[in-house]
């Protein structure tokens, strides 16, 4: 029997970005005033590539529900190690799956835009959780590979859930880069203009697990990103406004930065099932001025260098 409000929630890669925000996030006591138990399942003690230690260390915790956040992200390093990649992304997210099962537990796996060309067959250009897959990259391929493996595993209690162009308290991620440099002075900094996306919050996806949390009657793909798109340019210069800073900022195009893998040209997702069940995920640009507004490091850069 599926619980509506888990006990106890399992967190692989619990120590990284998106894993930080849901421990304090899910941590959190519920409408019913219940407060979930949160197990983080990280390296050194808890291995998901390592069948049967994984399988061993979840069946004695029992977790009501796994929400699988472990992966290997970088994308220029999956280019050049493509067994590591597979072996984490797709290896890695089979041995959750089966370790979901084995225990009873709903799975959460998150997934990433990745999986998509870059390249929709129509307008606008957002692509849907009933769209096909085709990834160009081994990061999109490797997590396109690890849906399978949860979609044949554990079909019945799992959702996949689709996110893109992270950020959050702590980072490492391009909103805290962009606004180091931006704090610095110097040259015209160029960022590309010919790649879009939904920035998102690591803060929105934990909104979203939690609404999730509430239907476990919900299976499936799940696109879980912010509303509305934009380029890295774009992003980067509402950051700016957003903290005051006036370095200057120009658009280039993908083929100055050339990089090993190459990068979608449009990755928006269109929130379709989230939108059917009566949720809405907020604006980007509302999103990112309630993180600026919160985050301690990005507020101590407001404004820019002194001169």
């Amino acid at each position: 029997m599926k619980r509506s409000s888990p006990e106890k929630i399992l967190v692989t890669g619990g120590k990284g970005m998106l894993g930080r925000t849901l421990q304090c996030e899910l941590g959190m006591a519920s409408a019913n005033g219940a407060t979930p138990e949160i197990v983080v399942a990280d390296l050194p003690d808890w291995d998901v590539t390592d069948d049967a230690g994984f399988l061993a260390k979840t069946l004695a915790v029992r977790p009501d529900v796994i929400i699988h956040c472990a992966a290997m992200t970088k994308v220029d390093v999956c280019e050049t190690n493509r067994d590591l990649a597979f072996r984490l992304n797709e290896e890695g997210t089979r041995n959750v799956a089966l370790a979901a099962k084995a225990c009873g537990a709903r799975l959460i796996a998150i997934s990433t835009d990745y999986v998509f060309s870059g390249e929709p067959p129509r307008e606008p250009w957002a692509w849907s959780e009933t769209d096909i897959p085709r990834p160009q990259t081994v990061y999109g391929a490797s997590k396109f590979a690890g849906e399978q493996m949860v979609q044949m595993i554990h079909p019945d209690n799992s959702v996949i859930l689709r996110i893109a162009w992270l950020y959050g308290a702590g980072g490492p991620s391009f909103v805290h880069t962009m606004a180091r440099l931006g704090a610095q002075a110097g040259e015209p900094l160029k960022v590309v203009d010919d790649q879009r996306g939904n920035p998102t919050s690591t803060k929105v996806v934990a909104d979203v697990i939690r609404f999730l949390l509430t239907r476990p009657d919900v299976s499936g793909i799940v696109h879980g990103t912010c509303e509305e798109q934009c380029s890295w340019y774009g992003l980067t210069k509402e950051l700016f406004r957003l903290l005051g800073l006036t370095r200057e900022v120009v658009p280039c195009t993908t083929e100055e930065f050339p990089r090993p893998a190459p990068r979608p040209r449009n990755s928006a997702l269109k929130k379709g099932v989230l939108n059917v069940l009566g949720y809405r995920t907020p604006d980007w640009k509302a999103a990112l001025a309630e993180f600026v507004k919160a985050d301690a490091e990005l507020s101590a850069l407001k404004g820019g260098p002194e001169l």
